[in-house]
């Protein structure tokens, strides 16, 4: 398939920069993948296309504040950095720009002296390796939290005035690059509602790396190669899965990262078990699905492997005649963007 076969047209002024206040008043297109029908709600109303006995799973990586903004010592010089990947100990590889202020032995400080890094290597690929120390007793998450900025996608230009808004109400594991953002849509009230309906509720950690932004630089999509992230699927989101197959139920993966977390396992190993390793699938149309039954997500960027993923769950034609009506609608785009429910519904009807 030619990745301009992904491409649709949207107005700029639909590129949410800020999050909806609540989290759950923003707009929900629900999407019929059988029959293509399209439905218009809010997010809140979610609960009304759960049944009993399905199963949400749910992506708890929680977003680091990794970018960092430091002085050059001597000069003074700003270079800003953003963490990609913890190495050992205080070492981290980063990206830094500019990077020619930032060559092997140089010297940084962060916050006013809170934090200190040295580049110690620089990579082939233009990264930089930097080791941080700071006062002892002193914890270098801790202070991340402090001085860090959110690594907002490039298309949001607006400064974000809380960080939590770019974290899930229920991230917990830290180590992300971007936020799992599907799940930016539910709140403590909501996911309370959802499980007095009988629906349980799993979790799974993929950690978001910054090439989810990377473009598919090719023309024919099978020559993309994908980014790696690290995943884990806990013993007891394996069984709840299992039980929920077991019983002719729904296993409804809330985002992208979720759902590429599911099939990874399902792929290698052949069922839903324990699991943690990296991955890299890539889903786009003509992939059979192995546990997806449902998937809650954003819209995505236009010829992005996430549109992509979507065409193969909901057929091409359906996703984009949906981001279509959407755009026609005046949904808001990407992150802070509207969220989209995709499943059988005429199945669903069948059920009540």
């Amino acid at each position: 398939m030619d990745t301009k076969d992904f491409y649709y047209d949207l107005p700029p002024e639909q590129i949410a920069q800020t999050p909806t206040e609540p989290r759950d008043a923003s707009r929900l297109l629900v999407l019929d993948r059988k029959t293509g029908e399209i439905q218009h709600r809010h997010f809140y109303d979610i609960v009304d296309y759960l049944q009993e006995g399905d199963c949400l799973i749910l992506n708890d990586s929680r977003v680091l504040p990794a970018r960092l903004y430091g002085k050059k010592e001597g000069t003074g010089a700003n270079v800003e950095f953003l963490l990609l990947q913890h190495r050992e100990g205080d070492t981290w590889e980063t990206l830094a720009g500019p990077g020619k202020k930032a060559r092997a032995g140089t010297k940084f400080v962060f916050g006013e002296g809170l934090l200190q890094g040295e580049v110690i290597e620089v990579l082939e690929n233009g990264n930089r390796v930097l080791r941080f120390s700071y006062p002892a007793g002193q914890n270098f998450f801790m202070i991340l939290d402090q001085i860090g900025q959110m690594p907002l996608p490039p298309y949001i230009t607006k400064k974000l005035e809380n960080k939590e808004r770019y974290q899930t109400v229920y991230a917990r594991e830290l180590g992300s690059a971007a936020a799992p953002t599907a799940g930016l849509h539910f709140t403590p009230q909501l996911l309370e509602k959802v499980k007095a309906k009988g629906v349980s509720i799993g979790f799974v950690t993929l950690h978001v790396g910054l090439g989810t932004f990377r473009p598919v630089s090719v023309s024919n999509i099978e020559e993309h190669t994908m980014h790696k992230e690290h995943y884990m699927l806990p013993k007891e989101t394996a069984e709840l899965i299992q039980q929920t197959k077991k019983q002719g139920k729904r296993v409804i993966a809330v985002g992208t990262t979720s759902c590429r977390t599911l099939e990874s396992v399902a792929k290698q190993y052949g069922c839903i078990c324990e699991s943690q390793g990296w991955t890299d699938i890539f889903i786009y149309p003509g992939y059979r699905f192995q546990v997806l039954d449902g998937l809650i997500t954003n819209f995505h960027l236009p010829e992005s492997t996430l549109i992509m993923l979507v065409s193969a769950f909901a057929g091409r034609e359906n996703t984009l005649h949906s981001y279509q009506v959407a755009v026609q609608e005046g949904y808001r785009f990407f992150s802070f963007g509207d969220a989209m429910f995709i499943g059988d519904m005429k199945k669903s009807d069948d059920k009540k």
